[in-house]
């Protein structure tokens, strides 16, 4: 068994880990492991954002011009498809896609094709919101957990490889402990969302400073292959608990820290949904998303619901990959969006 903490992230602790050195898990885990040359990843979350039916068509051409863009030079390295209806109403979809190389993405963001999209003034008479959501996590600033041990989602693929067993899962703290960071820094939340460019009531561009240390935890479930029981399981007890929880915080989410929460399925490229789904829910700080998994009756639910049946699952693929970020490296930009998409809700006005 191995620490998910990779050999050459290691240094000498001045943090201890939340439990003794002689503690087994009680079922096995593993993480996504990268070689040394990986050393900042960007996650990027493009979304398109409409209201009715009508606009669908506009909002899903959209969407595909956006994963067009991805098969030029120095695109991602994946992406995946999501929609979500949110708390006002509003239909959401999103392409989330990771590049292994900074610079690589800094060269496509850079490009003529995809900057003069963005910024042309059509985008503001679509008839449809857009949004860019793009955080770039050192090294040792996410840390990952899978159940199984292939064809890894998310940020796992564009990663080198599965580890052996992990020891840092299965008790509270086990997050935590699996960055690498955390051997020497609290990963503690200094400053505010604020407002920097335009006015959310009115619509128009909205861009939004951040601020040290926001978390983002994207934690899936793909249930494609699952049959007979196992299946039935995870649809009358698993994602009910599940869901209960991600509406809360999605609801009510502003009183725990939590920023933004949206519980999305998959689609494909034509906006049909396939049998997997995730949370993507930043938070202000990784205690708050902490506080709240280990003490709020919602996520209480889920995680005695999973720890009852984990040992029955062998179909059922369950994961999760969470992020910190220094304040610069976020970029939070909205077009003709509603006041409550993403982190506009919880910005501070200029």
């Amino acid at each position: 068994m191995e620490s998910a903490i990779d050999a050459h992230l290691k240094c000498p602790r001045s943090l201890s880990r939340r439990v003794a050195d002689d503690y087994r898990p009680p079922f096995p885990m593993w993480v996504a492991r990268a070689d040394e040359d990986l050393t900042q990843v960007v996650m990027g979350y493009f979304g398109v954002q409409h209201l009715g039916a009508d606009a669908r068509p506009r909002a899903l051409a959209a969407l595909r011009h956006i994963v067009d863009g991805f098969a030029a030079e120095d695109g991602p390295g994946h992406h995946d498809l999501t929609h979500h209806v949110d708390a006002q109403g509003y239909d959401n979809l999103i392409a989330v896609a990771y590049w292994r190389d900074p610079a690589a993405f800094e060269r496509w963001i850079a490009s003529e094709p995809v900057k003069g999209w963005w910024e042309s003034d059509d985008r503001l008479n679509d008839g449809v919101g857009y949004f860019r959501e793009i955080v770039s996590p050192r090294a040792e600033q996410f840390e990952t957990l899978y159940a199984f041990t292939d064809r890894f989602p998310g940020v796992g693929a564009i990663m080198d490889r599965a580890s052996g067993e992990i020891e840092e899962h299965g008790y509270w703290g086990s997050m935590r402990d699996r960055f690498p960071i955390s051997q020497t820094d609290w990963m503690a939340a200094s400053g505010a969302l604020g407002v920097v460019a335009g006015q959310p009531q009115l619509g128009g561009r909205v861009v939004i400073r951040a601020h040290d240390n926001i978390a983002l935890i994207r934690s899936g479930q793909d249930w494609a292959e699952a049959d007979g029981d196992e299946r039935k399981l995870y649809l009358e007890e698993i994602e009910p608990t599940l869901r209960a929880g991600m509406d809360f915080l999605r609801d009510n989410g502003q009183g725990v820290g939590c920023y933004s929460n949206r519980y999305v399925q998959i689609i494909d490229i034509d906006g049909n949904p396939l049998e997997k789904s995730f949370n993507i829910g930043h938070w202000r700080s990784l205690d708050l998303l902490e506080r709240w998994a280990e003490s709020h009756p919602t996520h209480l639910r889920i995680f005695v619901t999973f720890f009852r049946v984990a040992t029955q699952l062998s179909k059922l693929r369950l994961y999760h990959e969470v992020s910190v970020f220094d304040g610069k490296n976020q970029t939070y930009e909205y077009v003709n969006c509603h006041p409550q998409t993403g982190m506009i809700r919880d910005a501070q006005a200029a």
